[in-house]
Parts: C-alpha cells; sequence; structure tokens
C-alpha cells in the first residue's frame, strides 16, 4: 500500500469516527482500513488513534497530522485535474476587463485571435474607465494600468507605458515648440476630466528632479479620444498615455514633446484571482496575452 493510499485512510477514519465507517466509504474491509492505519503509526513512531471498543478518536498528535493530510490529498486531486485538462480543448464564457481605449485598442485583437484557434471558447469583454469587482463581476482576468496594492489578486507585469505629451505639427509651427515643462504655461491645454492628474497641475520628473507646473486648460472633456480629437485638429497639448496617442504619432497628425521630462513609467498588469487552479480557458489566454503585450510594451 503507497503512502498516499495511507493517508487517505488516515482522513476517512478520521472523518468518519470509525474503522467500519471509513472502510463503507473507501469500499474496502475493515481489517484492511485497520492494517493501513497500524502501518502508518509505526511508519511515523507516532499514536494516530485512541480506540476503544465504541469509538475512535484522534490523538493530539493524529489532530495535528489531519490538516496536513488533508491539504496533501487536495493538491493532488488538483494537479491529476489540472493534468487532465492539459488534455481538453479550452471552452466556456472568458470574462475579461481593461480599460476602455487600451481594450479596444490592444486586448480585443488579441480576444479575437484566441476565439479564432479555440473555437469553444466565448468572450465577454468588459471594457470600463473604472475598477471592478472580480468575484461580483464574474471577472476571469483583468488588465490594470497602474502601481498595484497588494491585495489577493496575482499579478503579471506584461509591460510599461508613460504619460506623455502631445501637440499637431500645426499647432506646434503656430506656437513654438515647448522646451521645458515651464513653457507650457504660455501653452493651450486640453485636459481629460476625471484622470489622476488635475485638470491644471502636470507633474514632470521625479525625486527630486520633480516639477509641476500650471497649465491653461481651456478645453476640458471627458474621454481621451474626444482629447486627442481637439488636439489633432489644433486646439493645444494634450497628456495621454503612451499608447493612446500612438497610431496618430505613427501618422504624422501628432508629435511628442518634452520627451526628456517625462515621469517614470507606469506598469500594465494583467491580473486575475488567487487560487491555485486555473482553468484550460483562462491559463492558455493568459499565455497569448502575455506573449503578444510584451512583444508590444515590454520596454519602457
Amino acid at each position: 500500500m503507497d503512502r498516499l493510499d495511507a493517508l487517505e485512510i488516515f482522513v476517512a477514519v478520521a472523518e468518519q469516527g470509525s474503522f467500519v465507517g471509513a472502510a463503507r466509504r473507501l469500499g474496502r474491509s475493515p481489517a484492511a482500513v485497520t492494517r493501513a492505519v497500524a502501518a502508518l503509526e509505526e511508519r511515523l513512531g507516532l499514536r494516530l488513534f485512541n480506540r476503544t471498543t465504541r469509538a475512535v478518536a484522534l490523538t493530539e498528535a493524529g489532530a495535528r497530522y489531519l490538516e496536513p493530510c488533508r491539504r496533501a490529498l487536495a493538491e493532488l486531486a488538483e494537479l491529476e485535474l489540472s493534468a487532465a485538462s492539459e488534455r481538453a480543448e479550452p471552452r466556456g464564457v472568458l470574462t475579461l476587463t481593461a480599460p476602455e481605449m487600451f481594450g479596444r485598442m490592444h486586448l480585443l485583437p488579441i480576444a479575437e485571435a484566441f476565439m479564432r484557434d479555440h473555437p469553444q471558447v466565448k468572450v465577454s469583454l468588459l471594457l470600463l474607465n473604472r475598477m471592478v469587482s472580480f468575484v461580483d463581476e464574474g471577472i476571469d482576468l483583468g488588465l490594470r494600468i497602474a502601481h498595484l496594492q497588494d491585495s489577493s489578486l496575482r499579478a503579471i507585469q506584461v509591460g510599461w507605458v508613460r504619460r506623455v505629451v502631445v501637440a499637431s505639427p500645426a499647432y506646434l509651427a503656430a506656437h513654438g515648440v515647448p522646451r521645458t515643462p515651464r513653457d507650457l504655461a504660455r501653452h493651450d491645454a486640453i485636459a481629460v476630466a476625471g484622470v489622476r492628474s488635475a485638470h491644471d497641475r502636470w507633474s514632470f520628473g521625479a525625486g527630486a528632479a520633480k516639477t509641476t507646473v500650471q497649465v491653461n486648460a481651456r478645453l476640458v472633456v471627458n474621454t481621451v479620444q474626444a482629447a486627442l480629437d481637439a488636439a489633432v485638429r489644433g486646439f493645444g497639448v494634450v497628456r495621454p498615455l503612451s499608447y493612446q496617442p500612438a497610431p496618430l504619432e505613427a501618422a504624422g497628425q501628432l508629435r511628442r514633446i518634452l520627451a526628456a521630462h517625462e515621469p517614470p513609467p507606469i506598469p500594465i498588469h494583467l491580473i486575475h484571482p488567487a487560487g491555485r487552479y486555473i482553468p484550460p480557458k483562462t491559463r492558455l489566454f493568459i499565455d497569448h496575452a502575455v506573449a503578444a503585450l510584451r512583444g508590444r510594451f515590454g520596454s519602457c
């Protein structure tokens, strides 16, 4: 009889409070159960049960041994379930969440490619510019752009973004190119309501070199996309996260300025509820998304 088999018998006797009950639960003879417990006690050099003609009770040593045995058996069952899932095609609904603009630009294409590779998986993608409860919303995996606090969520860092300043070439030609953050006081700014930085105060650098400047926010909008649209049309300078204006920069519609004064980068994390077992659909999507996102955002 192997050691795991002996642990299973010991736990069954402890939970049933009798050798007969454990034998019935395990489909074995009472004599076999009794011999297995005796062999385990001999190997450990401990008395695990006090036996009387009417009852079986754990000794103090047996009580201390019970919980580690339960954990070992549970972990074994989890490993077997995980190994079995490796052979199964992932299926079911995968619920993801991300900030609206990042999700639309970067997570949605990853989800679409994953669905093509795994036709039994459905995706529910919640694009929200707010924190969500993974439990209340039934979230399997989320993406956050932030320095994370300790929590019950597990995080995998996949890259970085920066807070940048951009403006249209036409605006810069008409108003001049700011050379230092303090030059922004002479420029029109486009601010986004609801972002962490204040509408009229922008910070640059870090540590002893950190500088906060007052800007003239002539236009305040409630979405980053609206701010970028206004910047393209020449209404002023705007301060988004680096991924947000990237397509417009590549097209020559916006130009990055004050790059030498940017504050430290902000990490991007994939997060999921803590737990030993991760469903196949979630685990495979994590592998897929980590590779794709690190390829785009792995350097800062």
